[in-house]
């Protein structure tokens, strides 16, 4: 940095005042791309008019109240500016840290929104899925740049709630496209032209010769991780895809079946479950996990058909039955450790509150005992 800059900027402070030098030295910054020393250079501007020491001598220094709360607003925006200029300039990564001090994440979900895949995805991608900036678009960029695979490695790995059901159901739209697309290939192949459809299930009905031995249209272990994550998904779209996935899975050879966690061993299972959830074939999906069902409380220790039967019951809307089904197979199980609504759950949810004193008394659950008696 040349003698000729230190004596522009003291000139500016000496004839013109601090107000003058610190513009000087922020537009220097500013045309040098140095947005952190714009940062710093705020909050000095900020220090020097409240009075303070101008150099930093605590990253959280105790002040006086009148002045604390003026200097936290002063970081604030110096943080909000530098953010914005790194973002103008696409700097994501750059630009993130300023966003997350000051509890502000619209600007970066915003600019990820906006995004194409590039090279070097992985940083963008951290912010936007696994710090929650973005889920869906993050798992958008995850799934372009890096394929099938690693996406479903990172849904599984995913930590909240939030935006998992998009990026789920992303991976059951592309699964989709990829089995379509395919099976589309090989009719035109065989039969001249490929059918004008967008279901899997009808270009599979009566052509039993696509499936031979070693015949698949998609990587089935990623078939079996996407079907199993879709039980999950609420939008009647996605389950449909999901369902007709569910079918062509049926189809396979033993070369390309695998075996899931009871109740669910396999796609057939799978498609009992998502064709009750829309609606379709209710009683005889329901008979069918019934017949899951260990014949003794606890058999082997094994809940969890008993849990997946509550929770298709609790989806239904058929509570009566669900809270029968958990009270002679999950009575013995502590309500923390299950994937389903435990029985008290399941009365206050079927608004069935007399129900709800006489479970919450057999339990000996006086506070939900008050909750049926004040509802009842």
């Amino acid at each position: 940095m040349s003698d000729d800059l230190f004596a522009a900027v003291e000139k500016a402070l000496t004839s013109s005042g601090s107000e003058a030098g610190f513009e000087l030295l922020i537009q220097r910054f500013r045309r040098e791309k140095n947005y952190p020393l714009i940062f710093n250079a705020r909050l000095m501007k900020k220090r020097h008019e409240l009075d303070l020491g101008l150099i930093e001598l605590d990253s959280k220094p105790e002040l006086p109240k009148e002045k604390a709360a003026v200097y936290h607003q002063a970081q604030i925006e110096a943080a909000r500016e530098v953010g914005q200029l790194f973002l103008e300039d696409g700097a994501i990564e750059q630009a993130w840290p300023y966003f997350r001090a000051i509890g502000e994440t619209g600007p970066v979900a915003a600019a990820i929104e906006e995004m194409e895949p590039r090279d070097e995805m992985a940083a963008v991608i951290e912010i936007a899925l696994y710090e929650r900036v973005n889920p869906r678009k993050g798992f958008e960029l995850l799934l372009q740049s890096y394929g099938t695979c690693r996406a479903i490695t990172g849904i599984q790995q995913y930590p909240a709630e939030e935006g998992r059901a998009e990026c789920v159901a992303l991976l059951v739209r592309t699964l989709h496209g990829e089995v379509l697309d395919n099976l589309k290939r090989t009719i035109a192949e065989k039969e001249g032209k490929a059918p004008e459809t967008s279901s899997v299930t009808a270009l599979i009905q009566g052509r039993d010769w696509l499936f031979g031995k070693f015949s698949y249209y998609v990587d089935s272990s990623h078939l079996l991780s996407v079907v199993q994550m879709s039980v999950d998904l609420e939008d009647p779209k996605t389950l449909k895809l999901a369902l007709e996935l569910a079918e062509y899975g049926t189809h396979l050879s033993s070369e390309f079946q695998y075996r899931g966690t009871p109740p669910f061993d396999g796609y057939l299972d799978y498609a009992f479950y998502l064709r009750a959830l829309l609606g379709r074939e209710v009683d005889r999906a329901v008979a069918h996990f019934r017949g899951k069902l260990p014949r003794e409380t606890g058999e082997d220790g094994d809940f969890n058909p008993a849990q997946v039967l509550v929770g298709l019951l609790a989806r239904i809307q058929r509570y009566p039955e669900a809270v029968e089904v958990s009270l002679q197979h999950l009575a013995d199980v502590d309500p923390a450790q299950l994937t389903c609504p435990s029985a008290v759950q399941l009365c206050q949810l079927g608004g069935d509150y007399q129900r709800l004193k006489e479970v919450s008394r057999s339990q000996g659950d006086l506070l939900s005992y008050v909750a049926g008696v004040l509802q009842n």
